[in-house]
């Protein structure tokens, strides 16, 4: 993909390939909102500004090479387009979210915020991360930063409610237990089967989360979450399923590696409605 970094710039020139609505609208991320026409994104203790112009899309950042590695800018997808236009199915989602990219995210927030996603939504699981940012983050001159693991581990059930995590917050406090930043850094050594099983001994996590964290965190592309919206599309086109492990399990076969990138496509083009 063409992009230049310049300063504290990156102008991005191939737009068929890189569009921040579709990237960061598609489900995987919520540390970003939209003002007017620009796109403000601050996932850790970072922040960029991203907007259109007439051939190019402009992200302002003081650190570009952060952004660089974040927003995948180095990854071919117009090969990975490619590869998955083979699947008929695959036809209008890549049409329709043709500037999807998979964000390279912090491990550890990850796993927060997909906690705090279940059986939740875009509103509200926004709305709890940006109060643990503004309650424990650090604050710079644009945002709060994502709370620390050692600002959130000693947090008891009640401050996790004021927050809005609701019953949630029982999973919060006990999985700051569990884990360390450098432990989930520690399990990117295994396999996923084994991998998944690791997250799904963590408190709050079940398949649909562990997917969840596999792609966005880890960016294992030999995965496929399952949700509402999957699994209704899975019977628009397959035998009749309920079973979400086994619809998984049929889509992992089908993509293979590129299972994490076909259901961003297919969640973002079936969650519009078309």
């Amino acid at each position: 993909m063409k992009y230049k970094v310049i300063n504290d710039t990156i102008e991005v020139y191939s737009k068929e390939e890189f569009n921040p609505q579709h990237i960061l609208e598609c489900g995987q991320v919520f540390c970003f909102h939209k003002e007017g026409e620009k796109y403000l994104l601050y996932p850790q203790n970072q922040y960029a500004e991203i907007w259109e112009e007439s051939e190019k899309y402009v992200i302002s950042t003081k650190n570009p090479q952060y952004f660089v590695k974040y927003l995948a800018l180095n990854q071919n997808y117009q090969q990975i387009k490619e590869e998955l236009s083979k699947f008929e199915i695959m036809q209008n989602p890549l049409k329709f979210g043709y500037g999807i990219r998979i964000l390279k995210q912090n491990l550890f927030e990850t796993l927060i915020s997909f906690i705090i996603s279940a059986n939740n939504n875009i509103k509200r699981i926004t709305l709890i991360l940006n109060n643990l940012r503004r309650e424990l983050g650090e604050r710079n001159e644009e945002i709060y930063s994502f709370p620390s693991h050692d600002a959130l581990k000693n947090c008891d059930k009640e401050f996790f409610k004021r927050m809005g995590a609701g019953y949630r917050a029982d999973y919060l406090v006990k999985v700051c237990k569990q884990i360390t930043p450098e432990i989930l850094q520690e399990y990117d050594q295994l396999p996923t089967p084994q991998l998944r099983n690791k997250l799904i001994e963590l408190a709050g996590v079940g398949p649909k989360v562990a997917d969840c964290v596999l792609l966005f965190g880890y960016n294992r592309g030999d995965v496929f979450p399952v949700d509402t919206w999957i699994e209704k599309m899975y019977n628009q086109y397959f035998p009749i399923e309920c079973n979400r492990e086994k619809i998984r399990n049929n889509l992992v076969a089908m993509f293979g590696n590129l299972s994490g990138q076909a259901q961003q496509y297919l969640f973002y083009y079936q969650r519009s409605g078309k």
